[in-house]
């Protein structure tokens, strides 16, 4: 999918961006999420949630895919590497989001300074010591059909905001929803279901 959500328009208005979710979504699956906009264009969106765990650690994930050999970094180092659950669409598939000091030919740049990469090379350089300087791990995604996510923000559902790239990388995912509200000079109380859009 984020290979047609670039290929279709070079930069969307929401690419780059977080969608910070309002009280009306309270009680669905983006109820205080905060998400990462990687792609939008005139095919749709795609975005991950990146304030919320996975139940799996790293070192799990690269056991499950016989990644582990005797050249994996120390289960230590690795288990301060995010697993994050991106959204409801493929929850089994998964992505690297990372910082642009590793490229594969499978990278996809997502912003300036952020790249996505979907297959297993980034997580054997992971598991080597050898991948990004930041990254996460992102299971599963969020995604928009053509027009849906501006129909959403016109409707008050997401306040938009510059995305904060040390939040999405940051493990303190219980207060990531208000410390991104407050980036923006907002709190989370002081958010209602007529709140304009930054």
């Amino acid at each position: 999918m984020l290979e047609k959500l670039k290929d279709a328009h070079e930069r969307g208005p929401f690419d780059g961006q977080f969608l910070i979710a309002m009280p009306q979504l309270a009680e669905s699956d983006f109820e205080r999420t905060v998400i990462y906009i990687c792609a939008h264009s005139n095919e749709g969106a795609m975005g991950f949630i990146i304030n919320r765990a996975q139940t799996v650690s790293l070192p799990d994930v690269l056991k499950q895919l016989n990644l582990v050999t005797d050249e994996t970094a120390s289960a230590d180092d690795l288990d301060d590497f995010p697993v994050l659950s991106g959204g409801p669409v493929e929850p089994g598939r998964g992505f690297v989001l990372h910082s642009d000091d590793y490229l594969s030919d499978s990278s996809i740049p997502v912003s300036d300074d952020l790249l996505l990469t979907g297959t297993l090379d980034v997580l054997r350089s992971v598991a080597k010591g050898r991948g990004p300087a930041r990254a996460a791990l992102i299971l599963g995604y969020a995604g928009w059909a053509p027009g849906q996510l501006e129909a959403e923000v016109a409707n008050n559902d997401w306040l938009t905001s510059p995305a904060v790239e040390d939040l999405v990388f940051d493990c303190a995912f219980d207060s990531k929803y208000d410390r991104a509200l407050l980036a923006m000079g907002v709190r989370a109380s002081s958010l209602s279901t007529n709140f304009g859009h930054a």
